[in-house]
């Protein structure tokens, strides 16, 4: 979804909210991870004293695979943002948000957002006893019979 931000970099005190979903196949190219439904985005941006901050939140459920047992499963992830969005910047600063043209593409910073923001190590449970080094079984559904 691109956001015309004309009206909000102009006009100080300019408020806009937004409220949308990025559907499931728009996240078709992302291979590391496969979403479960679509992401939501609900957030809204406002020209305060002539910056203008972007604050939202996103919404997203992944099917996952443990990283300890390997078992399949389902989770909820919900994170908020907070950017400042600038016209432009004459330098290679990370902490704003340029928006050529006076346009936001909030599906694609919504995504990249969330992807950064998921956690390195994917485990089902965290007390998860992951698979017998010798067997292969499953250690959460019981102990095997290899010899300690």
């Amino acid at each position: 979804m691109d956001i015309q931000l004309k009206q909000l970099f102009d006009i100080v005190g300019e408020c806009a909210e937004f409220d949308y979903s990025i559907d499931k196949d728009e996240l078709k190219d992302i291979r590391a991870y496969t979403f479960a439904s679509p992401i939501t985005v609900r957030g809204k941006i406002v020209n305060r004293a002539g910056i203008v901050k972007l604050t939202y939140d996103c919404k997203a459920e992944l099917e996952l695979e443990c990283d300890r047992c390997l078992e399949k499963f389902v989770r909820e992830y919900c994170y908020s943002f907070e950017h400042i969005l600038v016209k432009s910047t004459g330098s290679d600063d990370e902490i704003y948000v340029v928006c050529e043209n006076n346009v936001l593409d909030m599906n694609g910073l919504a995504v990249s957002d969330l992807l950064l923001q998921l956690p390195t190590k994917i485990l089902c449970k965290d007390d998860c006893k992951g698979l017998c080094f010798r067997c292969g079984h499953n250690l959460n559904e019981g102990e095997c019979d290899c010899e300690k």
